[in-house]
Protein backbone atom coordinates (compact mmCIF):
# COMPACT_ATOMS: atom_id res chain seq x y z
CA UNK A 1 0.00 0.00 0.00
CA UNK A 2 1.45 3.47 -1.34
CA UNK A 3 0.47 6.53 1.05
CA UNK A 4 1.41 9.68 -0.77
CA UNK A 5 1.74 12.34 2.20
CA UNK A 6 3.06 15.83 0.43
CA UNK A 7 3.31 17.12 -2.92
CA UNK A 8 5.97 20.25 -3.88
CA UNK A 9 4.77 20.76 -7.35
CA UNK A 10 5.39 17.26 -9.47
CA UNK A 11 7.76 16.37 -6.61
CA UNK A 12 6.34 13.72 -4.14
CA UNK A 13 6.81 12.47 -0.55
CA UNK A 14 5.50 9.36 -0.08
CA UNK A 15 5.49 6.08 2.41
CA UNK A 16 5.46 2.61 1.10
CA UNK A 17 4.45 -0.33 3.05
CA UNK A 18 5.76 -3.89 2.35
CA UNK A 19 6.21 -7.25 3.77
CA UNK A 20 9.37 -6.63 5.63
CA UNK A 21 9.43 -2.88 6.31
CA UNK A 22 7.79 0.57 5.24
CA UNK A 23 9.82 2.74 3.10
CA UNK A 24 9.49 6.40 3.38
CA UNK A 25 9.93 8.01 -0.60
CA UNK A 26 11.81 9.06 -2.43
CA UNK A 27 13.73 6.77 -2.26
CA UNK A 28 17.34 4.96 -3.69
CA UNK A 29 17.83 1.26 -3.89
CA UNK A 30 21.36 0.14 -4.05
CA UNK A 31 22.29 -2.55 -6.40
CA UNK A 32 22.82 -6.05 -4.78
CA UNK A 33 22.16 -8.02 -8.31
CA UNK A 34 23.29 -11.60 -7.21
CA UNK A 35 22.15 -11.05 -4.10
CA UNK A 36 24.87 -8.43 -2.47
CA UNK A 37 25.68 -5.28 -2.88
CA UNK A 38 29.29 -4.92 -3.83
CA UNK A 39 31.34 -4.75 -0.96
CA UNK A 40 28.82 -3.77 1.53
CA UNK A 41 27.35 -6.20 4.46
CA UNK A 42 24.26 -5.78 5.15
CA UNK A 43 25.26 -4.44 8.88
CA UNK A 44 27.19 -1.23 6.38
CA UNK A 45 23.90 -0.97 4.20
CA UNK A 46 21.27 -0.09 7.18
CA UNK A 47 24.28 2.23 9.22
CA UNK A 48 24.47 4.03 5.97
CA UNK A 49 20.37 4.48 6.01
CA UNK A 50 19.39 1.63 3.26
CA UNK A 51 15.64 0.83 3.17
CA UNK A 52 15.38 -1.11 0.55
CA UNK A 53 17.62 -3.02 -2.23
CA UNK A 54 17.65 -4.59 -5.59
CA UNK A 55 18.49 -8.02 -6.57
CA UNK A 56 18.13 -9.16 -9.90
CA UNK A 57 16.01 -12.23 -11.25
CA UNK A 58 18.39 -13.28 -13.73
CA UNK A 59 21.35 -13.76 -12.17
CA UNK A 60 19.65 -15.05 -8.94
CA UNK A 61 18.14 -17.67 -11.39
CA UNK A 62 21.22 -18.71 -13.22
CA UNK A 63 23.51 -18.85 -9.62
CA UNK A 64 22.65 -20.01 -7.32
CA UNK A 65 19.31 -20.69 -8.73
CA UNK A 66 15.82 -21.14 -7.29
CA UNK A 67 16.23 -24.61 -5.07
CA UNK A 68 19.74 -23.29 -3.08
CA UNK A 69 17.63 -19.82 -2.36
CA UNK A 70 14.02 -21.44 -1.12
CA UNK A 71 16.50 -24.45 0.65
CA UNK A 72 18.16 -21.35 2.79
CA UNK A 73 14.79 -19.74 3.79
CA UNK A 74 14.29 -17.53 0.83
CA UNK A 75 16.61 -14.38 -0.19
CA UNK A 76 16.10 -12.16 3.07
CA UNK A 77 17.86 -15.16 4.99
CA UNK A 78 19.99 -15.99 2.04
CA UNK A 79 22.25 -12.41 2.00
CA UNK A 80 21.14 -11.81 5.81
CA UNK A 81 19.15 -8.83 4.99
CA UNK A 82 16.11 -8.19 6.89
CA UNK A 83 14.68 -5.27 4.78
CA UNK A 84 12.72 -5.33 1.64
CA UNK A 85 14.09 -6.42 -1.42
CA UNK A 86 12.92 -5.27 -5.35
CA UNK A 87 13.66 -8.41 -7.39
CA UNK A 88 14.16 -6.90 -10.98
CA UNK A 89 12.83 -9.11 -13.79
CA UNK A 90 15.76 -10.09 -15.67
CA UNK A 91 14.51 -8.75 -18.60
CA UNK A 92 17.14 -5.90 -19.82
CA UNK A 93 19.74 -8.49 -19.11
CA UNK A 94 17.75 -11.29 -21.42
CA UNK A 95 17.30 -8.66 -23.56
CA UNK A 96 21.19 -7.57 -24.11
CA UNK A 97 22.00 -11.20 -25.11
CA UNK A 98 22.87 -9.91 -28.42
CA UNK A 99 22.53 -13.27 -30.61
CA UNK A 100 22.24 -15.07 -27.35
CA UNK A 101 18.23 -14.81 -27.19
CA UNK A 102 15.07 -16.03 -29.16
CA UNK A 103 11.57 -13.85 -28.06
CA UNK A 104 8.74 -14.98 -28.95
CA UNK A 105 4.86 -14.49 -28.23
CA UNK A 106 5.15 -16.79 -25.11
CA UNK A 107 8.73 -16.05 -24.07
CA UNK A 108 12.26 -15.47 -24.07
CA UNK A 109 14.73 -18.28 -24.77
CA UNK A 110 17.96 -17.52 -24.06
CA UNK A 111 21.55 -19.00 -23.36
CA UNK A 112 23.55 -18.46 -19.86
CA UNK A 113 26.27 -16.18 -20.47
CA UNK A 114 27.83 -18.17 -17.36
CA UNK A 115 28.38 -21.45 -19.39
CA UNK A 116 26.07 -21.37 -22.44
CA UNK A 117 23.31 -23.53 -20.76
CA UNK A 118 19.79 -23.06 -22.25
CA UNK A 119 17.05 -21.69 -20.40
CA UNK A 120 13.13 -20.24 -20.81
CA UNK A 121 11.94 -16.90 -19.32
CA UNK A 122 7.93 -17.20 -19.20
CA UNK A 123 6.12 -14.20 -17.23
CA UNK A 124 4.50 -16.54 -15.06
CA UNK A 125 7.85 -18.19 -14.56
CA UNK A 126 9.76 -14.98 -13.83
CA UNK A 127 6.52 -14.06 -11.63
CA UNK A 128 6.31 -17.66 -9.81
CA UNK A 129 10.22 -17.38 -9.07
CA UNK A 130 9.91 -13.82 -7.38
CA UNK A 131 7.34 -15.05 -5.15
CA UNK A 132 9.33 -18.41 -4.25
CA UNK A 133 12.35 -16.95 -2.99
CA UNK A 134 10.36 -14.15 -0.80
CA UNK A 135 10.79 -10.91 -2.85
CA UNK A 136 8.89 -7.96 -1.05
CA UNK A 137 8.55 -6.12 -4.91
CA UNK A 138 8.47 -8.36 -7.91
CA UNK A 139 8.89 -6.88 -11.47
CA UNK A 140 7.39 -8.07 -14.62
CA UNK A 141 8.86 -9.42 -17.24
CA UNK A 142 9.45 -6.75 -19.78
CA UNK A 143 10.70 -6.23 -23.84
CA UNK A 144 13.41 -3.11 -23.27
CA UNK A 145 14.69 -1.75 -26.82
CA UNK A 146 18.29 -0.10 -26.64
CA UNK A 147 18.00 3.38 -27.87
CA UNK A 148 17.90 4.34 -30.86
CA UNK A 149 15.13 1.95 -32.23
CA UNK A 150 12.78 2.37 -34.90
CA UNK A 151 9.15 2.84 -34.26
CA UNK A 152 8.26 -1.04 -35.60
CA UNK A 153 10.80 -2.10 -32.42
CA UNK A 154 9.26 0.05 -30.35
CA UNK A 155 5.65 -0.83 -31.09
CA UNK A 156 6.59 -4.33 -31.02
CA UNK A 157 7.73 -3.71 -26.96
CA UNK A 158 4.93 -2.48 -25.76
CA UNK A 159 2.82 -5.15 -27.56
CA UNK A 160 4.39 -7.77 -25.64
CA UNK A 161 4.99 -6.37 -22.83
CA UNK A 162 1.59 -5.54 -22.17
CA UNK A 163 0.33 -8.92 -23.08
CA UNK A 164 3.04 -10.35 -20.71
CA UNK A 165 1.94 -8.06 -17.80
CA UNK A 166 -1.47 -9.36 -18.71
CA UNK A 167 -0.40 -12.80 -18.06
CA UNK A 168 1.76 -11.51 -14.65
CA UNK A 169 -1.14 -9.92 -13.55
CA UNK A 170 -3.09 -13.54 -13.45
CA UNK A 171 -0.40 -15.20 -12.28
CA UNK A 172 0.61 -12.92 -9.28
CA UNK A 173 -0.70 -14.83 -5.85
CA UNK A 174 1.92 -13.91 -2.88
CA UNK A 175 0.16 -11.26 -0.35
CA UNK A 176 3.60 -11.15 0.32
CA UNK A 177 4.97 -9.60 -2.69
CA UNK A 178 3.75 -6.78 -4.62
CA UNK A 179 3.91 -6.43 -8.39
CA UNK A 180 4.75 -3.43 -10.42
CA UNK A 181 4.63 -3.03 -14.09
CA UNK A 182 6.91 -1.71 -16.59
CA UNK A 183 5.80 0.85 -19.17
CA UNK A 184 7.65 0.95 -22.49
CA UNK A 185 7.83 2.98 -25.72
CA UNK A 186 11.04 4.61 -25.86
CA UNK A 187 11.22 8.24 -26.73
CA UNK A 188 7.60 7.82 -28.68
CA UNK A 189 4.99 9.90 -26.79
CA UNK A 190 2.31 8.10 -28.21
CA UNK A 191 3.82 4.48 -27.37
CA UNK A 192 4.11 5.69 -23.68
CA UNK A 193 1.05 6.88 -23.65
CA UNK A 194 -0.43 3.75 -25.28
CA UNK A 195 1.39 1.42 -22.86
CA UNK A 196 0.65 3.15 -19.65
CA UNK A 197 -2.69 2.92 -20.46
CA UNK A 198 -2.87 -0.66 -21.29
CA UNK A 199 -0.43 -1.12 -17.76
CA UNK A 200 -2.83 1.13 -15.68
CA UNK A 201 -5.91 -0.88 -16.59
CA UNK A 202 -4.64 -3.87 -15.26
CA UNK A 203 -4.28 -2.10 -11.92
CA UNK A 204 -0.91 -2.96 -10.54
CA UNK A 205 0.09 -1.74 -7.38
CA UNK A 206 3.08 -0.06 -8.87
CA UNK A 207 4.17 1.30 -11.95
CA UNK A 208 7.87 1.28 -13.14
CA UNK A 209 9.09 3.43 -15.95
CA UNK A 210 11.86 1.25 -18.34
CA UNK A 211 13.44 1.82 -21.45
CA UNK A 212 15.31 4.81 -20.53
CA UNK A 213 19.09 5.05 -19.65
CA UNK A 214 19.72 3.26 -22.66
CA UNK A 215 21.26 5.64 -24.85
CA UNK A 216 19.51 8.48 -25.48
CA UNK A 217 20.04 12.15 -24.05
CA UNK A 218 19.50 13.04 -20.45
CA UNK A 219 17.00 16.15 -22.09
CA UNK A 220 15.23 13.13 -23.66
CA UNK A 221 15.04 11.22 -20.49
CA UNK A 222 14.20 13.86 -18.02
CA UNK A 223 11.39 14.62 -20.82
CA UNK A 224 10.19 11.35 -21.06
CA UNK A 225 10.32 10.51 -17.62
CA UNK A 226 8.23 13.58 -16.63
CA UNK A 227 5.59 12.63 -19.11
CA UNK A 228 5.43 9.20 -18.13
CA UNK A 229 4.91 9.82 -14.59
CA UNK A 230 1.89 12.15 -15.72
CA UNK A 231 0.06 9.05 -17.02
CA UNK A 232 0.80 6.84 -13.88
CA UNK A 233 -1.79 6.76 -10.73
CA UNK A 234 -1.17 9.40 -8.54
CA UNK A 235 -1.94 7.36 -5.84
CA UNK A 236 0.35 4.19 -6.60
CA UNK A 237 4.35 4.36 -6.90
CA UNK A 238 6.02 5.38 -9.43
CA UNK A 239 9.76 3.79 -10.42
CA UNK A 240 12.17 5.07 -12.74
CA UNK A 241 14.58 2.60 -13.75
CA UNK A 242 18.35 3.19 -13.97
CA UNK A 243 19.48 6.23 -12.67
CA UNK A 244 21.71 6.89 -9.73
CA UNK A 245 23.96 10.01 -9.87
CA UNK A 246 22.95 13.37 -8.63
CA UNK A 247 22.14 15.29 -10.84
CA UNK A 248 19.65 12.51 -12.44
CA UNK A 249 17.80 11.47 -9.22
CA UNK A 250 17.24 15.16 -8.46
CA UNK A 251 15.62 15.68 -11.97
CA UNK A 252 13.65 12.65 -11.47
CA UNK A 253 12.06 13.13 -8.06
CA UNK A 254 11.22 16.70 -9.91
CA UNK A 255 9.50 14.86 -12.64
CA UNK A 256 7.45 12.89 -10.32
CA UNK A 257 8.84 9.71 -9.09
CA UNK A 258 9.69 8.17 -6.18
CA UNK A 259 11.92 5.05 -6.58
CA UNK A 260 15.47 4.99 -8.09
CA UNK A 261 18.13 2.21 -8.92
CA UNK A 262 21.59 2.01 -10.03
CA UNK A 263 24.72 0.68 -10.10
CA UNK A 264 26.51 3.96 -10.25
CA UNK A 265 27.07 5.24 -6.59
CA UNK A 266 28.68 1.20 -5.54
CA UNK A 267 30.57 1.67 -9.11
CA UNK A 268 31.99 4.40 -8.73
CA UNK A 269 33.23 3.54 -5.22
CA UNK A 270 35.20 0.59 -6.56
CA UNK A 271 36.47 2.44 -9.22
CA UNK A 272 38.09 5.50 -7.02
CA UNK A 273 35.45 8.18 -7.77
CA UNK A 274 33.80 9.80 -4.76
CA UNK A 275 30.27 11.63 -4.78
CA UNK A 276 30.36 14.64 -2.79
CA UNK A 277 28.11 17.87 -2.09
CA UNK A 278 30.52 19.47 -3.78
CA UNK A 279 30.86 17.30 -7.49
CA UNK A 280 32.47 14.35 -7.83
CA UNK A 281 36.26 14.07 -7.33
CA UNK A 282 38.39 11.34 -8.52
CA UNK A 283 41.05 10.26 -5.73
CA UNK A 284 43.64 8.90 -7.94
CA UNK A 285 44.17 12.92 -8.66
CA UNK A 286 47.73 13.56 -7.76
CA UNK A 287 46.47 16.58 -5.06
CA UNK A 288 44.81 14.43 -2.60
CA UNK A 289 47.86 12.43 -1.89
CA UNK A 290 48.31 15.26 1.05
CA UNK A 291 45.00 16.36 1.52
CA UNK A 292 43.75 15.34 4.74
CA UNK A 293 40.46 16.66 5.05
CA UNK A 294 37.61 14.22 4.24
CA UNK A 295 36.06 13.37 1.04
CA UNK A 296 33.47 15.06 2.10
CA UNK A 297 33.44 18.02 4.82
CA UNK A 298 29.49 17.74 5.01
CA UNK A 299 28.91 14.19 5.58
CA UNK A 300 28.68 12.30 8.53
CA UNK A 301 29.16 8.78 7.30
CA UNK A 302 31.80 6.73 9.00
CA UNK A 303 34.35 6.68 6.08
CA UNK A 304 34.69 10.81 6.22
CA UNK A 305 34.85 10.91 10.19
CA UNK A 306 37.67 8.63 10.26
CA UNK A 307 39.39 8.36 6.99
CA UNK A 308 40.90 11.36 4.64
CA UNK A 309 41.28 12.01 1.37
CA UNK A 310 45.27 10.95 1.49
CA UNK A 311 44.61 7.54 2.66
CA UNK A 312 41.92 6.68 0.22
CA UNK A 313 44.00 7.74 -2.45
CA UNK A 314 47.30 5.60 -0.63
CA UNK A 315 44.89 2.41 -0.83
CA UNK A 316 43.55 2.78 -4.31
CA UNK A 317 47.42 3.18 -5.35
CA UNK A 318 48.06 0.03 -3.24
CA UNK A 319 44.94 -1.72 -5.02
CA UNK A 320 43.69 -2.66 -0.99
CA UNK A 321 40.59 -4.04 -1.20
CA UNK A 322 39.52 -1.39 2.14
CA UNK A 323 39.45 1.62 -1.06
CA UNK A 324 37.01 0.52 -3.05
CA UNK A 325 35.17 -0.84 0.05
CA UNK A 326 34.90 2.69 2.28
CA UNK A 327 34.47 4.91 -1.21
CA UNK A 328 31.01 2.65 -1.78
CA UNK A 329 29.90 2.76 1.74
CA UNK A 330 30.60 6.68 1.56
CA UNK A 331 28.50 6.85 -1.90
CA UNK A 332 25.70 5.30 -0.81
CA UNK A 333 25.21 7.14 2.22
CA UNK A 334 25.61 10.43 0.48
CA UNK A 335 22.29 9.22 -2.34
CA UNK A 336 20.53 8.18 0.59
CA UNK A 337 20.94 11.50 2.38
CA UNK A 338 20.24 13.40 -0.12
CA UNK A 339 16.80 10.90 -0.80
CA UNK A 340 16.58 12.03 3.26
CA UNK A 341 16.87 15.64 2.58
CA UNK A 342 14.40 15.30 -0.93
CA UNK A 343 12.21 13.85 1.80
CA UNK A 344 12.02 16.80 4.42
CA UNK A 345 12.42 19.61 1.75
CA UNK A 346 8.82 18.40 -0.04
CA UNK A 347 7.19 17.55 3.16
CA UNK A 348 8.23 21.30 4.06
CA UNK A 349 7.20 23.32 1.04
CA UNK A 350 10.55 23.89 -0.23
CA UNK A 351 11.92 21.48 -3.01
CA UNK A 352 12.70 24.03 -5.35
CA UNK A 353 15.53 25.67 -3.38
CA UNK A 354 16.30 22.12 -2.79
CA UNK A 355 15.76 21.30 -6.64
CA UNK A 356 17.99 24.72 -7.67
Amino acid sequence: MFELIARDGQARRGRLRLAHAVVDTPCFMPVGTAATVKGLTPAELREAHTQIVLANTYHLWLRPGREAIEAAGGLHRFMAWDGPILTDSGGFQVFSLEGRRKLDDDGVTFASHLDGSEHRFTPEGVVEFQEAIGSDVAMVLDVCVKLPASREALAESVRLTSAWARRSRSAWGSPETQCFAIVQGGLDAELREQSARELVELDFPGYAIGGLSVGETREDMYATARSTAALLPAEKPRYLMGVGTVRDLVAAIDCGNDLFDCVYPTRCGRNGRAMTRGGELNVFNAAFTRDFSPIDPGCDCSTCANFTRAYLAHLFRAKEMLGPRLLSYHNVHLVNALMREARDAIAAGDWARFRA
